[in-house]
């Protein structure tokens, strides 16, 4: 009889090392051009691509910071459609970064539009945001103060004009 030795398999995390519980999905119209923009705009690496026909990218994941991202071209026949497909996006990536004003700038210089521009916020933050030539739009911060719950209540009650 043959003896047959077995492997004892290890356990598979069901979070895999390196994402974290919500991990932004982006579907673009042409993936290629928008990694390249996102390792320049956004100083992001990438970490896997898969091509798929048609010189498209069927699924990559890219590392900015310490969050993944993950982006396909656009498959409208599998319901996988681009911002560009609606018109834009009703969503915003929210991105923290160590030197907002450099990353910003460097966004644009990479052809992001300018949707509100880098202002210091009550909140703490100094933020900006723009559209991505893939019509995805970011808004960049870096924390510049630490404000308190009451306080920013405050200070968004004498912006807005209430008492």
């Amino acid at each position: 009889m043959l003896k047959l030795n077995r492997i004892k398999p290890s356990k598979v995390k069901p979070i895999p090392d390196g994402h974290h519980a919500v991990t932004p999905y982006l579907i673009v119209s042409n993936a290629a051009k928008a990694i390249d923009f996102y390792k320049q705009a956004l100083g992001a690496k990438e970490l896997m691509r898969i091509a798929a026909p048609g010189d498209k990218v069927g699924h990559a994941e890219l590392q900015i910071g310490d969050s993944r991202l993950m982006l396909a071209d656009e498959y409208p026949q599998m319901g996988a459609r681009s911002p560009e497909s609606f018109g834009g996006s009703p969503v915003t990536l929210a991105l923290y970064v160590e030197d907002v004003d450099a990353v910003f700038n460097r966004a644009v210089a990479a052809g992001a539009k300018v949707l509100k521009p880098l202002q210091d916020q009550f909140y703490g933050d100094r933020s900006g945001t723009f559209t991505d030539p893939s019509g995805h739009n970011w808004t960049v911060a870096t924390h510049k103060e630490d404000v308190s719950p009451e306080e920013i209540q405050r200070r968004a009650a004498a912006m807005f004009g209430k008492k």
